[in-house]
């Protein structure tokens, strides 16, 4: 800047001041990136709706609305005061680093805390609790009124079902604000019955089984939380959980549950319905089947048996198919079972028209932002169970709050209470470790239960080792050691690719090929789970399938439609072999400088014809959904690929059209079935050669390679790294680009602001 040092501070402190002066700062802020255009007309609308608004307060209402498109759910004054530059987001990608405005430590740097919420003193503008003010002060945490009321209704019913915790049964009606501990079970009957149906579904076990564990927890309380990373068993403990409270239901001579499944996004609800439904499948349900019937000289003494609704006098199949079947395996999204309503943030189903189920089950929690979980408690019937099911450690919600994080800040120490030590090992036959019990433990802390061993991945497993190091609290010479140890190893899943600059062509090796040659032994010879494992792939093994297996006509001309949709699944499936995955989503290393770089490989390899990128639409191109689609039956996450149809089947009247292109999509309820597509009519799509790792949430993929970027930014955090290595199934090529971000990356945490994750201790 040409300006004097001191003239320009002068001129940036005024803007404290003065509200032409702190205009002109904001738009300095928005020009660079550095501050949403939509932050700024939120103060704008506050100065001209109340004229004598000071600028301070001014300043953090477009900062307060800024934390949001960040992820936080308000703006903590006292923390930004300490680090004023992470109030906005700097550097944005793409930033050129010349010339740049005064930054808010220039602005902050002289103001106090008490003198900072003075100016939000305003009462026609800043509340502090319930009234119809746009800002609520709580402490030092500024909130748009909106979410403030998302987080306190998110604490009330997590609390109020807490306090009316029922060992074995179905909560009570909720009282809302209720802070009372559960009351845990001793010797009652329905803790017998409990423990019986425990040891059915698990085996014997001397170490302690963290899944059985998790599933008393769970039962025990009409709130549960049931965390762990990739291949703790999240999804076979919540079956044998489903299982185990179905059998109570019955046993007691109750109707079945209503058991509702749901995930964030289409594609995890896919994935969790095609997992559940095979556990369902697999699960050994016989050991429970005695559970629900009981002698005739029993019916009179035992006080959980009703002799009318025993289960042989009204079903003929046997208990355990009766279980079975009472397990659904259908999964469908959070804003479907809510039931969204076009142009409007509103749901059909709330507190005055609840959901119809006694049991809802939610998949891939860290997912799930501050509003809709407020939408999600709001809509459970007063005696409805929620469990919530997640990797804590994972990347939070795209938008606004880490409400899983929040809630989880405890899980690794435990923290059971004695009293629920007790209970556990009387329902279990197992006790808790020392080490994480708790005579001062939460209500919360007793409802959170933490899978803690992977069955995926061993100890030989260079996936899992570099999961743990990135994800071990450690200080940073220890972990970058860790890490640095992990990747040296020769792990036969682990690949490490470095590359020198952009230009590197190492990286068009590994898209089209899948760089077998960066793992030990070229991939050859990796047995898993009993069966060889093929080596890793890149795309061109996706769009070979694609040629090999395109139906052909019959003596009469046509193609089947089964044969079509066999055609979409063996492609489809083929495309999951591999993904690249990327932090950004500008310059050469985001997603639009990697999708055109990748055509453009694939396309000298002569895998696909674009015109050399003029045409949009080209048959192997793969799309991303980036917005739900309700019409289509699309949902944000969904993957399709483009095909060409044979012409037979594109033909009107005889006509010679030639070949038309259709997008095929999963139908994304667990079915198998294929959805076919229109190019013209998918309005919001993307082509995912390269995705964000924040878009690869809830998907996993046979060879996952993660390209960290050549300089520092702020999205790069452990949180996103993680995640990043946990979507590979059997190979990881990690990728690194210039002098390398990873060991600096994993330093980096995702600290996201907001009263739950304040409150989530008491």
């Amino acid at each position: 800047m040409s300006d004097h040092p001191h003239t320009a501070h002068a001129a940036t402190a005024e803007a404290l001041h003065d509200l032409d002066a702190l205009f002109a700062l904001l738009d300095r802020w928005v020009a660079r990136g550095w501050l949403r255009a939509l932050d700024r007309a939120f103060a704008a609308f506050l100065a001209r709706e109340v004229p004598d608004a000071p600028a301070p307060l001014l300043l953090a209402a477009a900062l307060a609305s800024h934390q949001l498109g960040r992820g936080h759910v308000c703006l903590d004054l006292e923390q930004t005061l300490a680090e004023p530059d992470l109030a906005l987001s700097l550097p944005p990608e793409g930033d050129s680093l010349e010339d740049p405005p005064p930054r808010p430590s220039a602005l902050l740097g002289e103001l106090a805390l008490a003198d900072w919420q003075e100016a939000l003193t305003h009462p026609l503008v800043v509340g502090h609790g319930p009234g119809n003010t746009p800002l609520v002060l709580d402490g030092t945490r500024l909130y748009l009124r909106r979410y403030w009321h998302h987080e306190r209704s998110i604490q009330q019913h997590i609390a109020g079902r807490l306090g009316e915790a029922s060992p074995c049964r179905s909560s009570a009606p909720l009282r809302d604000g209720a802070d009372r501990r559960p009351e845990p079970a001793t010797s009652t009957a329905n803790t017998t019955i409990l423990s019986r149906a425990l040891a059915a579904l698990f085996p014997p076990s001397d170490p302690l089984d963290w899944q059985k564990a998790a599933c008393a927890l769970a039962a025990r309380s009409p709130f549960a939380v049931i965390t762990g990373g990739p291949g703790t068993g999240k999804t076979t403990t919540v079956v044998k959980l489903l299982a185990l409270l179905q059998t109570l239901a019955l046993g007691e001579g109750r109707r079945a549950l209503r058991i509702r499944l749901a995930a964030p996004t289409g594609k995890a609800a896919a994935r969790l319905n095609e997992s559940i439904a095979g556990q369902v499948g697999s699960l050994q349900l016989d050991s429970l089947a005695p559970l629900l019937a009981v002698s005739e000289e029993d019916e009179g003494s035992n006080p959980l048996w009703e002799p009318n609704l025993l289960v042989a006098r009204h079903f003929g199949d046997s208990g355990a198919n009766r279980i079975r079947s009472a397990i659904p395996t259908d999964v469908t999204t959070l804003h479907r079972l809510l039931g969204s309503r076009p142009d409007t943030r509103h749901f059909r189903h709330n507190a005055r028209n609840p959901l119809p189920l006694d049991v809802l089950v939610v998949d891939e929690a860290s997912m799930v932002d501050v509003e809709m979980m407020a939408a999600l408690l709001d809509a459970l019937p007063p005696r409805g169970r929620l469990v919530l099911l997640g990797d804590k450690d994972q990347l939070a919600s795209v938008e606004a709050g880490s409400v899983l994080g929040d809630l989880c800040a405890r899980a690794e120490g435990g923290h059971y209470t004695p009293e629920t030590a007790g209970w556990l090992a009387e329902a279990t036959g197992q006790a808790l470790p020392a080490a994480m019990l708790d005579a001062e433990g939460t209500p919360l802390d007793q409802a959170i239960a933490m899978l803690r061993v992977s069955h995926r991945f061993d100890a030989a497993s260079g996936i899992g080792q570099l999961a743990s190091a990135v994800n071990r609290n450690a200080p940073g010479r220890d972990k970058r050691t860790a890490i640095r140890e992990v990747l040296g190893h020769g792990y036969a899943d682990l690949s490490h690719l470095k590359l020198e600059t952009d230009k590197d062509r190492s990286l068009e090796r590994l898209v089209v090929s899948g760089h077998a040659t960066g793992f030990p032994d070229a991939g050859e010879g990796r047995v898993v789970n009993g069966k060889a494992l093929p080596p890793p792939v890149g795309y061109r093994h996706y769009l070979e399938v694609l040629e090999a297996t395109t139906p052909a006509e019959d003596a009469n001309g046509e193609v089947a439609r089964d044969a079509l949709d066999d055609w979409a699944r063996a492609v489809l499936a083929a495309h999951g072999q591999f993904q690249l995955l990327c932090a950004l989503r500008r310059g050469p290393w985001g997603v639009e400088g990697l999708n055109e770089r990748i055509r453009a490989a694939l396309e000298k390899a002569g895998l696909i014809d674009s015109g050399d990128g003029r045409r949009l639409w080209y048959p192997g191109r793969p799309v991303l959904v980036t917005s739900n689609d309700y019409g289509l039956g699309l949902m944000n996450g969904d993957i399709g690929i483009t095909l060409a149809l044979p012409q037979s089947v594109t033909s009107a009247g005889g006509a010679n059209r030639g070949p038309a292109l259709r997008v095929a999509f999963p139908a994304g309820d667990g079915s198998g079935q294929i959805k076919w597509v229109l190019p013209s009519r998918l309005q919001a799509v993307e082509t995912v050669f390269a995705m964000t790792v924040h878009k690869s949430q809830g998907s996993e993929f046979t060879h996952t390679a993660l390209l960290l970027p050549d300089a520092p930014n702020p999205i790069l955090t452990r949180e996103l790294v993680y995640t990043g290595i946990t979507r590979a199934r059997h190979w990881l090529t990690l990728v690194e680009t210039g002098r390398g971000q990873l060991l600096d990356a994993v330093e980096r945490r995702v600290m996201r602001v907001s009263g739950l994750g304040s409150s989530s201790a008491r």
